[in-house]
């Protein structure tokens, strides 16, 4: 019987949890460039040591951190119509782009990509591929209700939910009003070609 390891081996939940609140900060207010390893230590009160247990560099950190964050916040929404999904979907990406935090480290995140797209290629396909997947999911459950056309485009589909969202927030920095939701759920049912939109 295999004995649990002790010590150093175990790696505490609530020392990893005051990790990555501190790295999430100090992206905030340094940028991925100005992110240190010290700097995240330091706010998080424990030795670098604990840091390189868990992650083997500061890309590997970020990217990890980054990654959990979002995909935790895709909603996985099953309410029974495609009217209801979009919904929730669409009010969980409002908050994952509003989030007090992640909307002051999204800008740089994208601006580290363009000056270095090989190493954000790895972060876009972190956080973008299993967003995706959660939003494919929805879709095909709609298409197998037969709310949605059953040679919808997967890919613009996916698109056109998204893109409104991101260039009204984060590239217009416009509000979304109250009944932004309710009408950008109305706009993308007719663009999808769903039944009864």
């Amino acid at each position: 019987m295999a004995r649990t390891p002790t010590g150093a081996a175990v790696l505490q939940p609530e020392v990893t949890q005051a990790i990555t609140e501190a790295v999430m900060w100090e992206l905030a207010e340094q940028g991925y460039g100005r992110l240190s390893m010290e700097a995240v230590a330091k706010r998080a009160g424990v030795g670098k040591s604990a840091l390189y247990r868990r992650w083997a560099s500061k890309d590997h950190m970020i990217a990890s951190v980054v990654t959990d964050f979002s995909v935790t916040r895709a909603a996985a929404a099953d309410t029974g119509s495609l009217r209801g999904d979009l919904r929730e979907t669409m009010q969980a990406l409002i908050d994952w782009l509003t989030h007090p935090l992640f909307s002051r480290i999204l800008p740089d995140l994208v601006a580290e990509d363009a000056r270095n797209p090989d190493h954000g290629r790895g972060l876009r396909e972190a956080i973008g591929g299993p967003r995706r997947e959660v939003g494919e999911v929805m879709l095909r459950r709609a298409m197998t209700r037969g709310e949605l056309p059953e040679d919808l485009d997967m890919e613009l589909a996916l698109d056109v939910l998204a893109a409104p969202i991101y260039w009204r927030l984060v590239v217009r920095m416009a509000p979304a009003e109250p009944d932004y939701v309710d009408r950008l759920v109305e706009y993308a049912l007719r663009a999808l070609g769903a039944q009864g939109a």
